[in-house]
């Protein structure tokens, strides 16, 4: 074979082998490059994980503090806007608008089933069922609740408030269904002679229910204070203990109408007990 081809397959050979290696680098290093982006896109993601997973960490603590933040209001705040009330009746014993009117089983309430409060507000206070009273009653409340909780400690709770005619006919009905309508008439007004329908009345309570709607109020701690301070805020112990025969109700410790605070204070200062007294009013035990 003559030298110059010789030479020539030699060096076809070494380039050969050379383009083998360069090619074997260039893989190497595309298979390195590979790994590499990889290698980041699993670092990205393990770093918008544990982002995401701190975002949901704190969103849950902010959501556990306006749990616990909400847990210490018993009530809900009142959003609606004042009410601009009429003009005050004069202070009648029949007008259902007067702040001292009579209803009794005697003196049933003027407008029958069609009376209804034109300035009834939720009372922002703790309660069994959500409360609706007169706007001046309300506020009146409110003040009573908190005085009995800065002077005693002691937490009321509202158990009944207004009630429309509708209502107290299933109030009233219910109770004539289990007992018996002679004894319904000691423990609850017919339909039409409810002090609740005024929107001036409120079944208070304690908090804890202990005695609720029961003669045991009378004994527990919230029961007496009340008794002994509600009419600084305008309130009178309806249906007190001995007076059935004027008020025609069993004892209710509970039942607290609101008269405006100088009425509540003279029945106060005078020792009367009830309205149909201190008015002159017929004593009403039955209905006529």
């Amino acid at each position: 074979m003559p030298t110059h081809r010789l030479l020539l397959g030699l060096v076809l050979v070494v380039l050969a082998a050379g383009a083998v290696g360069v090619g074997a680098m260039t893989a190497a290093s595309t298979a390195t490059t590979e790994a590499d982006r990889a290698a980041d896109a699993a670092a990205s993601a393990a770093e918008r994980t544990a982002a995401q997973a701190d975002r949901d960490a704190a969103a849950a603590v902010i959501a556990a503090e306006a749990a616990r933040i909400a847990a210490l209001r018993p009530v809900p705040a009142q959003a609606s806007a004042p009410l601009e009330l009429p003009a005050a009746p004069a202070l009648s014993l029949d007008d259902p608008a007067s702040l001292w009117v009579v209803v009794n089983k005697a003196r049933p309430l003027d407008g029958g089933s069609t009376y209804v409060p034109s300035d009834l507000v939720i009372v922002p206070v703790a309660h069994t069922f959500s409360p609706l009273l007169r706007q001046e009653a309300s506020a009146a409340v409110v003040a009573l609740f908190d005085a009995a909780q800065a002077e005693a400690g002691l937490t009321l709770a509202s158990n009944s408030a207004y009630r429309a005619y509708s209502v107290q006919q299933r109030v009233y009905g219910s109770i004539v269904a289990a007992s018996g309508q002679a004894y319904a008439d000691t423990t609850s007004a017919r339909p039409g002679h409810s002090e609740h329908q005024t929107g001036l009345s409120l079944d208070i309570g304690a908090v804890s229910g202990r005695c609720s709607l029961n003669a045991c109020f009378a004994e527990t701690a919230e029961g007496q204070w009340l008794a002994g301070n509600a009419w600084r805020f305008g309130f009178e112990l309806r249906y007190p203990d001995g007076m059935e025969a004027v008020t025609g109700f069993n004892f209710e410790p509970w039942h607290y109408r609101y008269l405006g605070v100088d009425l509540a204070t003279t029945l106060h200062e005078s020792g009367v007990t009830t309205l149909e007294e201190h008015f002159g009013l017929a004593a009403a035990p039955d209905y006529r």
